[in-house]
C-alpha cells in the first residue's frame, strides 16, 4: 500500500480498519487493535492498541497471542484490518462450529480457500500458541492444524477480499459503486 499502514488506508472515504470495527463491534464484547506502528492513529478508534510482545516479526500469530492473553471472554475472534466486507455473522457461525465440533478453533473458509486469520479460538489455546511461537513457528495455518480445528464455509467470496494494493482497493470500490 505504498508504505502506508494498511488499516489506515482509505476505502470509501473511511480507513479500512473503521469498516472492520463497524462490522465486528456488534459481534463482540470487547475489542483490541494490534498495531506496531501508528499507535496514536489507531488509538483514535477508541479501543486499546496492543503491540506485539514476541521478538522478530511474528505476523498475525503475535496479534492472536495478544488477544488470547488480554481478552476477558472464553473465546477470541480475530480478523485482519484490511477486509472491509467481513461477514456480519462471522462470530456466530464460527462459535456454532466450535461448539458443535468440540473444537479449540474455528476457521473461516470460502470457495475452497481457508482464511486462517478469520478465526475464533478458545482462550485455552494460549499456552499452545506461546510454545509454537517460542519454537520459531510463524505459520497461522500450521499452528491451527495442530489443534482440534473446524472450518466454516462462508460461500460469499467477497467477504474475504484482502486489499493488498491500491489497485485492489480501486477495483473493489468500483465494483461496489456499480454493483
Amino acid at each position: 500500500m505504498n508504505g502506508a499502514d494498511k488499516g489506515l488506508v482509505l476505502f470509501q472515504q473511511k480507513p479500512l480498519i473503521a469498516h472492520v470495527i463497524e462490522r465486528l463491534a456488534p459481534q463482540v464484547d470487547e475489542m483490541f487493535i494490534n498495531a506496531n506502528r501508528e499507535k496514536v492513529a489507531y488509538g483514535k478508534f477508541g479501543y486499546p492498541v496492543l503491540q506485539d510482545e514476541v521478538t522478530g516479526f511474528a505476523g498475525p500469530l503475535a496479534g492472536m497471542q495478544l488477544g488470547l492473553k488480554h481478552a476477558k471472554s472464553e473465546y477470541v475472534l480475530t480478523a485482519p484490518c484490511d477486509s472491509p466486507l467481513l461477514p456480519l455473522d462471522l462470530a456466530t457461525r464460527l462459535e456454532s462450529a466450535l461448539i458443535q465440533n468440540h473444537a479449540d478453533i474455528a476457521i473461516a473458509a470460502s470457495n475452497g480457500s481457508t482464511h486462517p486469520v478469520f478465526c475464533l479460538c478458545k482462550k485455552s489455546v494460549l499456552e499452545n500458541l506461546n510454545n509454537y511461537l517460542q519454537s520459531g513457528g510463524r505459520k497461522v495455518g500450521d499452528w491451527q492444524q495442530s489443534l482440534k480445528h473446524s472450518y466454516v464455509d462462508f460461500s460469499s467470496d467477497e467477504a474475504f477480499i484482502n486489499l493488498n494494493t491500491p489497485k485492489d482497493l480501486n477495483m473493489l470500490e468500483a465494483t461496489l459503486h456499480h454493483g
